[in-house]
């Protein structure tokens, strides 16, 4: 079972509070833009830095991938912060 479908949610159980609801989806909701994330940065470092796949990374490759995952988590918090400390 994935953490979508969580038998919880939707299941018409009372039991569960909004805001342990709210909990719930918004630990649903960080996982899956991880997951995302990840997903993209795979792909893009990869398409980036990988021009000859074999079965191991050359050094400046390796280099390379970590600078391209390091960029990325840098813009990314820098985008999160802007958005999160804007006034609304």
């Amino acid at each position: 079972m994935d953490s979508f479908s969580s038998p919880s949610i939707g299941s018409g159980s009372s039991n569960m509070s909004t805001s342990d609801l709210m909990d719930q989806l918004k630990t649903q909701l960080a996982q899956a833009y991880a997951q995302e994330f990840l997903e993209t940065v795979r792909g893009k470092c990869f398409d980036k830095c990988i021009t000859k796949p074999s079965s191991s990374l050359s050094g400046s490759e390796s280099s390379c991938i970590s600078r391209c995952v390091d960029r990325y988590i840098e813009a990314t918090g820098i985008v999160s912060r802007a958005l999160f400390n804007a006034p609304h």
